[in-house]
């Protein structure tokens, strides 16, 4: 036999030392040949995998994905590096997988999806740090029961059972593991049997949901500020059928659709108010309740809004996380709408951590789904995407990677997409777009705009509206030696002490 591997050679794929026994040019880790064994992704997309991938039941998994591979336990061998009699025992729970590395490159080895690896990570520094969040906790069975008092923590309703430090210290790796969750936790069972309680019906639920689209489309025009509270009025009756209604399985399903909407939406008013901490865990109740609906496009929105929060209060990563776990859900959905929309919440992220790379891949990839239209599967409440909210959101995101003219440019390709109904969604734009014009340098243009976003913002009331609006003047406070910036800022001021009163 011919021993080519010599000392000092290594292998041509990975690098490694090669053994002087090994005969191949790659170490005997990379040495496969073309016919090597493969796990399709589809083989990962298996409810009954998700089960065991949630209860870190390593065995189960490897047996799952096996089995829906077509493969034997010696091409598992050949993937994993581990050997036959210990992948036998380990189906059979005769043995375990142990230790962080061991666990990640067996999972590697069998194909563990890109977007799900970094979760991984943040299960592994969750246990390690040994912070669990308890009632809410990820890990725990997400039943009717939870999902109830989870929300009624956040409108500040009954705290049986429950801290609320729990609720509010749920962040960074927590949040992560809960958002892995959702997309893999087994379904709730949500059927009722309370013998006194209202009989709730489709005629009831379709009332209850016009009440919470109504809401929407007033919150488009006049801002989140006036809707807070009538927003959580209505989620309170929502929990109270949830808690004492008498529904069947079916309709308990539609009646938590109807919550889960109504709790995306009651987060989003109390956010736009600057409520941040309040929307928080009303949205993190909200994919509970998403998640009982069984409706894969509702947890989707429940995420795009907890990416809002993320790329605006708290941490850019949560947004990046959050809007390709929510891709993932409605990965068998057509509805390109929707993952246009998830798109732009994850390019925000990327923008925000300065991933000019990322950030552009992702407004593209939303730019040609969107150009697609409406997918049989788009649900209702997405009726505001088009190609001027997915320019408006890339001009935001090019003024975050310090681009303003490019911004500049998306945003006044964007200007004429809205309706004019929707005051506060076109002051949005066009504060930014202000900015945006007065950092490239075009201060007329810049007062010029700014001059049309304070015509418009009369009985618009909206946190983060004022907050752009701060920003536009005290850019305009940089020029304010020209006229047309002098004048704005002076309008402005007169203005925003009118919005403070």
């Amino acid at each position: 036999m011919t021993m080519s591997g010599g000392p000092g050679r290594t292998c041509v794929r990975c690098g490694l030392p090669i053994s002087r026994y090994n005969p191949d040019t790659r170490c005997s880790t990379c040495a496969r040949t073309d016919a090597t064994p493969t796990i399709p992704d589809r083989a990962w997309r298996d409810e009954e995998v998700h089960r065991a991938l949630a209860a870190w039941d390593f065995g189960t998994v490897v047996r799952l994905i096996r089995r829906r591979s077509g493969l034997s336990q010696k091409a598992v061998r050949e993937l994993t590096g581990l050997t036959q009699g210990f992948i036998s025992d380990l189906e059979r729970g005769l043995k375990q997988v142990n230790g962080r590395e061991t666990i990640i490159d067996l999972l590697t080895g069998l194909g563990l999806p890109a977007d799900l690896r970094p979760l991984l990570l943040a299960l592994f520094a969750q246990a390690e740090s040994q912070r669990l969040v308890q009632v809410i906790d990820p890990a725990l069975p997400w039943t009717a029961a939870r999902m109830v008092t989870s929300l009624e923590a956040a409108v500040g309703g009954a705290m049986t059972g429950l801290n609320r430090r729990s609720v509010i210290a749920l962040g960074g790796a927590g949040l992560t593991q809960y958002i892995l969750q959702a997309a893999l936790a087994p379904p709730e069972t949500i059927a009722s049997t309370a013998r006194n309680g209202i009989n709730v019906s489709d005629q009831l639920l379709t009332s209850l949901q016009s009440t919470t689209d109504a809401l929407r489309q007033a919150d488009a025009s006049h801002g989140s500020g006036n809707l807070a509270r009538a927003a959580t009025a209505h989620l309170k009756v929502l929990l109270r059928f949830l808690k004492e209604g008498h529904f069947n399985e079916a309709t308990g399903r539609r009646l938590a659709a109807v919550t889960a909407d109504t709790a995306i939406q009651t987060g989003w008013y109390h956010f736009d108010s600057g409520a941040h901490t309040v929307a928080h865990n009303l949205l993190v109740g909200a994919l509970r309740a998403a998640h009982a609906s069984g409706d894969s496009r509702l947890r989707a929105g429940a995420l795009s809004f907890i990416a809002i929060h993320g790329y605006s209060a708290g941490d850019p990563r949560d947004a990046v996380t959050a809007a390709r776990t929510a891709r993932q859900v409605i990965a068998d959905q057509d509805a390109p709408a929707l993952h246009a929309m998830l798109l732009t919440r994850q390019a925000r992220g990327h923008a925000r951590l300065r991933e000019d790379r990322q950030a552009r891949t992702a407004l593209e990839e939303a730019q040609a789904l969107c150009a697609r239209g409406r997918g049989e599967d788009d649900p209702h409440w997405l009726y505001w995407i088009n190609p001027g909210e997915i320019m408006g959101q890339t001009g935001s995101c090019l003024l975050d990677l310090g681009r303003p003219d490019q911004a500049a440019q998306a945003f006044a390709d964007a200007r004429n997409a809205f309706s004019p109904d929707e005051i506060r969604t076109r002051a949005q734009f066009l504060s930014r777009a202000a900015t945006a014009q007065m950092r490239a340098g075009d201060v007329d243009a810049g007062s010029a705009t700014g001059h049309e976003v304070l015509a418009l913002v009369s009985g618009v009331r909206s946190a983060r509206l004022d907050d752009n609006l701060d920003t536009m003047l005290a850019e305009a406070r940089r020029y304010s030696s020209a006229t047309p910036a002098q004048e704005l800022v002076e309008r402005g001021q007169a203005v925003m002490e009118e919005r403070a009163a």
